[in-house]
């Protein structure tokens, strides 16, 4: 007998759900029965990841695909606006974001400036917007995709690795204000991710050090303890689990995703 989620029914906001690690999650909610609005910026793109979602097996469940720049406040409100709308409700909420690499002298002010917003400001906007309805409600699951960059730094990922740490005290920071609503906030840090997000990370780092994209990937294998990259599924089926109610317990934590390659007791 398999483990029973119990989500039928229930509504996901998935940020960055175009595609890899959101895409990823989105899919997985919908498998279960849950209703998912996907947001991101290329509308040509989401209609596509909407699409390839609604020819799932379902219950009745549906897709709603929301164009918005979640770095702008105007975004956010955007998409919790049209969620609410469409689906009354939002029990789940899940997200996440990118940065770019590149040497610290090299990094002008605005890259770390648009990492912050997109994905620091971007998550923190969200979750003030969704919890009202949740504490109304007295039930909510929310789950911020963050990063290994967060507790281990990088030099040449100073922007990511800078708002990952930013967002994980932050998720543990409001954590308790949270649990007496009934509302669980908790982090996943993805290492290494089999994404094109990953790719585009091994390009600017292989640009960085003049060296292959090949030597670079292969080198991030070798650094993995397990020997290889996380699937973007992986990560999806432990955010199932964390927004369902077989974690009834667990809020404020961080569970990494890595392969065993952060170090720490």
């Amino acid at each position: 007998m398999g483990l029973e989620l119990n989500l039928a029914g229930k509504t996901a906001i998935v940020t960055g759900g175009s595609a890899g690690i959101g895409f990823a999650i989105a899919k997985a909610l919908y498998r279960e029965g849950v209703s998912v609005a996907i947001a991101a910026r290329n509308p040509e793109r989401l209609e596509q990841a909407a699409q390839a979602i609604r020819e799932l097996p379902n219950q009745g469940n549906q897709v709603l695909a929301i164009s918005a720049d979640l770095s702008q406040a105007e975004g956010v409100d955007t998409v919790v606006s049209k969620t609410l709308a469409t689906f009354g409700q939002i029990d789940i909420f899940n997200n996440a974001g990118s940065a770019q690499a590149g040497t610290f002298l090299e990094l002008e002010d605005q890259t770390f400036v648009d990492a912050w917003n997109l994905k620091l400001l971007g998550y923190i906007r969200l979750v003030k917007a969704v919890i009202p309805d949740q504490i109304q409600r007295r039930d909510g699951r929310i789950v911020n995709i963050i990063g290994g960059a967060g507790r281990t730094p990088r030099s040449s990922f100073l922007p990511g690795g800078t708002t990952n740490a930013a967002l994980l005290n932050f998720t543990r920071g409001i954590a308790k204000e949270l649990a007496q609503h009934n509302i669980r906030i908790n982090a996943i840090s993805p290492g290494a991710t089999a994404t094109e997000r990953g790719d585009r990370l091994a390009e600017q780092n292989a640009q960085i050090r003049g060296v292959s994209v090949a030597e670079i990937k292969a080198e991030t294998v070798k650094s993995i303890p397990l020997g290889k990259v996380a699937q973007p599924e992986e990560i999806a089926n432990l955010a199932l689990f964390l927004v369902s109610d077989l974690a009834a317990s667990i809020t404020g934590a961080e569970i990494l995703v890595d392969g065993g390659t952060t170090p720490g007791v």
